[in-house]
């Protein structure tokens, strides 16, 4: 069936984790992190992401800033960054005003002008998503930001797929679903969506039961899949 219907991860797919440490970097007042934000970010977001399948495997289900608060304070501890109340405080300030990447107004511009239903479909709370989508000025070429928050569970949980069919009545192969997480892509592509991995940094493809039908290094040519497979 051809592609209706467009759905991205939020976080590391169109805004860029990394970019709190990074700006928070760059200012005055954090000397110490001018050197250690790689380090930090990155350890930022694996604990993030792997509190958030620990608490779907275990039923502990809390919000996403709740989890996105507590993988930066082990962040901050591992970096040895914990001593600075300020630098926490700057951090997650950030995290609500996240960059998205820069070729993603002009590839949302475009999927709206072809026809497609675009949303977001992301582990994080309505209130965050509102203001990443605000800071990032692209609220026009998104019909709906969908959150985990009403399932009550993290991705990859089928029910979180779920929510795409329930709002835009379309098929699971209507749907291309964008993911910079491999994992997401992969469960993605099972749940039956036709899925592309964003793959930035250039990872090994992961070892599950399913691939993503495509693989690319940006956002750049998502309009032209949409075409592909319609």
């Amino acid at each position: 069936m051809p592609i209706t219907t467009c759905v991205f991860d939020a976080y590391g797919t169109l805004f860029d984790v990394s970019a709190a440490a990074r700006q928070a970097a760059g200012e005055t007042g954090f000397p110490a992190l001018a050197h250690r934000w790689p380090e930090l970010a990155k350890r930022w977001r694996h604990k993030q992401l792997q509190y958030s399948w620990l608490r779907a495997i275990t039923g502990a289900h809390a919000d996403f800033w709740q989890v996105t608060q507590d993988g930066l304070d082990w962040a901050l501890e591992a970096t040895g960054l914990d001593g600075d109340p300020a630098l926490r405080r700057r951090l997650l300030d950030l995290y609500w005003e996240l960059k998205c990447f820069s070729e993603v107004p002009d590839m949302l511009a475009t999927l709206k002008r072809d026809g497609m239903q675009t949303a977001i479909l992301s582990n994080g709370s309505p209130a965050m998503l509102d203001g990443a989508v605000r800071s990032a000025g692209i609220a026009a070429d998104l019909d709906d930001t969908l959150s985990v928050e009403s399932v009550g569970i993290f991705k990859p949980d089928a029910r979180v797929y779920d929510l795409v069919g329930q709002r835009f009545g379309c098929a699971r192969d209507e749907v291309l679903f964008v993911s910079s997480n491999g994992w997401d892509a992969a469960a993605a592509a099972g749940y039956g969506f036709v899925a592309a991995w964003v793959n930035r940094s250039g990872e090994p493809v992961d070892r599950l039961p399913w691939r993503p039908a495509h693989i690319v290094t940006d956002l750049t040519t998502i309009p032209e899949l949409t075409r592909t497979n319609s």
